[in-house]
């Protein structure tokens, strides 16, 4: 086999920027809506909560959903996330 020294390996730590998504262009209405009410729902139920979440975790086929509190959501395949500004833009 011959080398050729042209090609050069990429380090691994070197990565493409990501560039953000516009979520109110990719989300289903009823999920949504889903996720709103689980956010208003966990509200009514731990009003003097201090933490906030950072968004939901929520299944596009049940609509059931968990508040993320952490930094980086970690979704199964079925899921979808929702950042708390996507959610509280609808609630005002």
């Amino acid at each position: 086999m011959v080398y050729s020294s042209k090609t050069e390996a990429r380090p691994a730590t070197e990565s493409t920027p990501v560039e953000p998504m516009h979520f109110s262009a990719l989300l289903d209405p009823a999920i949504l809506q889903a996720a709103r009410h689980i956010y208003r729902t966990y509200f009514e139920v731990h009003p003097d909560e201090v933490q906030r979440p950072i968004g939901i975790a929520i299944d596009r086929y049940s609509y059931r959903g968990k508040l993320i509190f952490g930094q980086k959501p970690i979704l199964l395949p079925k899921e979808c996330f929702i950042p708390l500004s996507q959610i509280e833009s609808g609630l005002l």
